[in-house]
């Protein structure tokens, strides 16, 4: 196989372009900064003339910039208020909540104190119903009304009350024991 040779016939293109870039240097070193550092020494005075009048554009951006600043301490102050007011809501949040939980265990305590008493003004009347001679106590259960009377009936000791609806009339007997029977037909069976 035959290499192909190049001949070189000048300078690369990169010499060229790194000469270019050495002769732009020294030129701008020549003309720039030697009179830069011949006033180095010199004060120079600052002319208000020479200065640049761009001051509506700076003085209008810096007013923008005052405005935006008011606006965000404002809307800080709103935040710092309206965290404040959240704290305080929370605080009476946990109060109310505090009251309403105590109010809660006030209320169980009242409930089971009048279920206790009611148990045991119910159990108080049933033994009073008992102990009555069954005659007597047959002739009022034939004023009650049949849920009312079976009620009764079945918080008593069996034998009395037997001996109570033996003394009961047959219909109103019949009336208090399928009140009884069916008390306790719709409670689930699983």
């Amino acid at each position: 196989m035959k290499q192909s040779r190049r001949k070189k016939t000048g300078p690369g293109v990169l010499q060229v372009i790194t000469c270019l870039l050495v002769a732009s240097a020294v030129l701008r070193l020549a003309t720039e900064v030697g009179p830069a550092m011949a006033n180095e020494g010199a004060e120079i005075p600052y002319d208000e003339a020479s200065a640049p009048s761009d001051t509506g554009a700076t003085d209008s951006l810096l007013s923008a910039l005052q405005a935006r600043e008011r606006r965000l301490t404002e809307r800080e102050a709103q935040l710092t208020a309206r965290l404040e007011a959240l704290r305080v809501a929370e605080g009476e949040i946990d109060q109310k909540l505090e009251e309403l939980v105590a109010a809660e265990a006030r209320l169980s305590a009242t409930i089971a104190l009048a279920d206790t008493a009611a148990e045991s003004d119910l159990a108080q009347l049933t033994t009073v119903y008992e102990n009555m001679k069954p005659r007597e106590a047959a002739d009022l259960f034939a004023q009650m009304p049949p849920q009312f009377a079976a009620g009764f009936l079945g918080l008593m000791r069996p034998d009395a009350a037997a001996s109570i609806m033996t003394e009961l009339d047959p219909e109103i007997a019949y009336s208090f024991s399928v009140v009884l029977a069916g008390r306790n037909a719709e409670v689930p069976t699983e």
